[in-house]
This record gives structure tokens, C-alpha cells and sequence, in this order.
């Protein structure tokens, strides 16, 4: 295995706040209800909201594409494992472009502080071959 790409995305949670102050249905539009589920009672937090949002940020730059086309925001799941760590889950369009790049697996690492979130994604796996000689 090797690294296929790495993405890195820093988001003001000042924005995150204002957002989820503004609109209620703010988490509809970029979030799954499996990962809305997985905040609970978090997902009124802009520093773990924030985080979310620069992980998705993230990953979609390790795949070398961004939030356009067939990749949408709904595509790109971050939820938590047993021990609390960030995992990624693609599907539709993210999953077809890991798919053709031979992505396996996205390692993804979420901090913030007061003011900001930050999100780093490494995309790992096998390329494909050129079938040319």
C-alpha cells in the first residue's frame, strides 16, 4: 500500500457558529442522518461540527476532486469507532473516484481550538497498473 493523497482543511468556527445559529436545517445539507445520529447531543457544537466539516473538506482533497459534479457532501461520512477516533465512510460519487484511484482505506486525524478546526485525510491503496506497455 501507498499513499494516494493527503488533504489537510482548517475551518473558523466562528462560521460553523454562525450557521448553526442561522439555519436548523444547516446539518440536513451536510450531513447524513447516520452522522447526525453519531453527533447526538454534540451536533449544536461548532468545535465538533467544525471539525466534521474539515474532515469532509479533507478527504475530498486526498481524492484529488472537491465538493462539485458527482461528489457531494452527503458522499463523504465521518463518524467515530468504539474508541472514540474519526473514520471515514464514502459512497455515490467520492466512492467511485477512490474506487478508480485504488483507495482502500482514508486515515483521517481531527483537532481544534477555541477559534478553529483542522482536518487532515491521507488516502492510501493500491493505483491501478497502466494496462499500456
Amino acid at each position: 500500500m501507498e499513499i494516494i493523497g493527503h488533504g489537510v482543511d482548517l475551518i473558523e468556527l466562528g462560521r460553523v457558529d454562525g450557521l448553526l445559529r442561522r439555519n436548523e436545517d444547516f446539518l440536513f445539507g451536510w450531513f447524513t442522518e447516520r452522522e447526525i445520529d453519531d453527533l447526538g447531543a454534540r451536533a449544536g457544537c461548532a468545535d465538533v461540527v467544525g471539525g466534521r466539516v474539515a474532515a469532509k473538506e479533507a478527504t475530498v482533497k486526498a481524492l484529488g476532486v472537491g465538493f462539485a459534479g458527482d461528489v457531494t457532501w452527503l458522499d463523504v461520512e465521518i463518524l467515530v469507532n468504539a474508541k472514540g477516533a474519526p473514520v471515514v465512510a464514502l459512497s455515490g460519487g467520492a466512492l467511485d473516484v477512490a474506487t478508480s484511484l485504488g483507495v482502500v482505506k482514508i486515515f483521517v486525524s481531527i483537532s481544534h481550538t477555541q477559534s478553529a478546526a483542522v482536518a487532515s485525510a491521507i488516502a492510501v491503496g493500491s493505483p491501478p497498473t497502466s494496462q499500456c506497455t
